[in-house]
């Protein structure tokens, strides 16, 4: 299934293919480490360099992340976030920036007990661009991808070092906006990741679609992004900016006056590594 329409990633993506780079995707949890401080970080995301939004959903048990995005969940749901309140944040973004794709991250049960129709049409009415659920396989795509789809919500799947040449259509099949690429096996911010192995799988995963390919899990400095950025169409950077959130916080777990200065700078400093790495590959 394929959209009628073109959505703000297919736009975004697009447009950095224009300027021959790729795109720096940021993720952040929804409500860490409150609703207010989380708010005002992603509206000034863009504006530090983030192309593309990534919103994670807050969940008690998120198996696939690492311990940073784990205790940044823990952080949000201490403080009362919900869905009702992540897709409020979309709304107050959107409020002021029209055009930033954002895809909501996380698992199915948040969407399940929300109720899947409701949850698509108040994700669409929100602003929201995109989903990627982690654990929604492609065996399952009747549940949540087949209608977010239908909706005009992109739906984009994981892609890991261990799926093969056999599972790779699968994972393809339906996705849409772009492919995340997990450079390395195991949880989120456990590894770094090795830029040539990655290189060598986006290649890979590119003679199989035309879809853009975006690299995520384990980088944490402009160094490492613009390494992926040489090949990859796209690169996440999570933990590291999660990490500073809660760095600084104080010891009754308030943040400080500096936090969403912390990382936007981090961001800022990614954007330009991302931003010049083609340019210095050709030199």
């Amino acid at each position: 299934m394929t959209h009628s329409t073109e959505t703000r990633l297919d736009k975004r993506f697009a447009a950095l293919k224009q300027e021959g780079r790729a795109a720096l995707v940021t993720f952040l949890t929804a409500g860490d480490p409150d609703y207010d401080t989380s708010l005002a970080v992603l509206k000034r995301l863009p504006a530090a360099g983030a192309d593309v939004i990534e919103f994670g959903m807050p969940f008690t048990d998120p198996m696939a992340d690492g311990p940073a995005i784990q205790a940044s969940s823990q952080r949000a749901l201490k403080a009362g976030q919900n869905m009702i309140k992540t897709l409020q944040m979309v709304r107050d973004f959107r409020a002021d920036d029209a055009t930033t794709p954002i895809v909501l991250m996380g698992y199915y049960n948040p969407i399940y007990i929300y109720g899947v129709d409701r949850f698509l049409a108040d994700a669409l009415e929100a602003g929201v661009d995109g989903l990627i659920v982690v654990d929604l396989p492609p065996e399952a795509d009747d549940e949540l991808c087949l209608p977010a789809l239908e909706a005009g919500i992109n739906f984009i799947r994981l892609a890991t070092p261990t799926t093969d040449a056999k599972r790779l259509p699968a994972v393809l099949n339906n996705t849409s906006g772009f492919v995340y690429y997990v450079s390395v096996t195991g949880i989120t911010g456990a590894q770094k990741p090795d830029t040539q192995a990655v290189s060598t799988q986006v290649n890979r995963i590119k003679q199989s679609t035309d879809l853009p390919v975006a690299v995520g899990f384990g980088v944490s400095t402009p160094e490492q992004a613009a390494a992926l950025a040489q090949t990859a169409d796209g690169v996440v950077v999570g933990s590291a900016l999660v990490n500073l959130i809660k760095a600084a916080l104080n010891d009754q777990g308030t943040p400080g006056a500096a936090t969403a200065d912390d990382v936007l700078e981090l961001v800022s400093s990614l954007a330009d590594g991302v931003r010049n790495a083609r340019t210095a590959a050709a030199r």
